[in-house]
Formats: structure tokens, C-alpha cells, sequence
């Protein structure tokens, strides 16, 4: 058996350092968000995964990996946002198995209120206090970090690409 490669001092802190930051700052943002807007940041990130597309709708499967939450999950907060008229679901035209989720008008209204706000406050919270070269290198940082999270996926759908099945 390897032997554990413990965090040494340096490490440690940076990584107890982002796990709070990132706790600290998703509660806020919730918070800031809910209390400007009536949004959720769940609402938030799914109505801007939707806002993100030229048409604004998705697959479910393909909302639910852009999210990375459970399909469950995703299926009961749709099922509140639909309650609210900001989403809609309707059944896939190319697979009778799949939903369509779609950005209402009412929910495009809720995010463009919602937005300039939102962004006032990452600005506020994160961008305001970093010079352009800790931006930069909070970037690299996460490009990084992100490609060694989503190797696994890139490399399952080119065995799936080659060979024709997924992995």
C-alpha cells in the first residue's frame, strides 16, 4: 500500500482556506441573491445554464451534468421553478424518453433583474480586492484544477467515440 502523501503547512492552508472561502461565499451569495431577487442560487445557476444556450432549453440529462447535481435532484427544484413560471419541461420531439427544459418569459425577466445585482456582488465579494495578476492566476488556478476534474469524463467519451461503446 502507497503511503499517504500528507498536505504539508502551506498546502493545508490553502486548501482549509478555499473550502471556506467557497462555503462562506455560496452561503452569501444565496443569502445576497434570495434577498435582492427571490432567487435561489440553485434558480440562479439553472436559469443561466439555460440563458447560456442560443436557444434557451436543454436536455434534462445535459442540464443535470452542467449542474453536476443528481437527476433527482434537478427533477424536484424543476418542479419548483415550473410552480413559479420560470421554467417549463415538455417532452423531447427526437427522444420520447426526454424532457426538454425551457427558459419561460418569466423567467428570463427574473434573471435579467436578478443579474446586475448578482454580478455587483462577485465583483464586490471577489474581483474588488485581486489585482489583474492574482485574477489571472486565480483563473490558471482553476482551469487546472477543473481539467484534472473532467479528465475522466473527456477520456470515457473518446473510448466511447472510438469504440463505439460508453465506458
Amino acid at each position: 500500500m502507497a503511503e499517504t502523501r500528507w498536505l504539508d503547512e502551506r498546502e493545508q492552508r490553502a486548501w482549509r482556506g478555499l473550502l471556506a472561502m467557497h462555503t462562506q461565499l455560496t452561503a452569501r451569495m444565496h443569502r445576497d441573491l434570495q434577498a435582492d431577487s427571490g432567487l435561489s442560487l440553485a434558480d440562479f445557476d439553472v436559469l443561466v445554464q439555460l440563458t447560456d444556450q442560443a436557444e434557451p432549453s436543454l436536455r434534462f440529462g445535459d442540464l443535470a451534468e452542467a449542474l453536476q447535481w443528481e437527476k433527482s435532484r434537478l427533477s424536484h427544484h424543476l418542479a419548483r421553478m415550473e410552480k413559479r413560471g420560470l421554467v417549463s419541461r415538455k417532452p423531447s420531439k427526437d427522444d420520447a424518453r426526454g424532457n426538454i427544459v425551457s427558459l419561460t418569459r418569466l423567467g428570463r425577466t427574473a434573471i435579467e433583474q436578478a443579474a446586475p445585482a448578482h454580478v455587483e456582488k462577485v465583483r464586490h465579494l471577489v474581483f474588488d480586492q485581486l489585482d489583474e495578476n492574482q485574477v489571472d492566476t486565480l483563473a490558471a488556478i482553476t482551469e487546472a484544477v477543473l481539467a484534472r476534474l473532467n479528465a475522466p469524463r473527456a477520456a470515457s467519451a473518446e473510448r466511447a467515440g472510438h469504440d463505439g461503446t460508453a465506458a
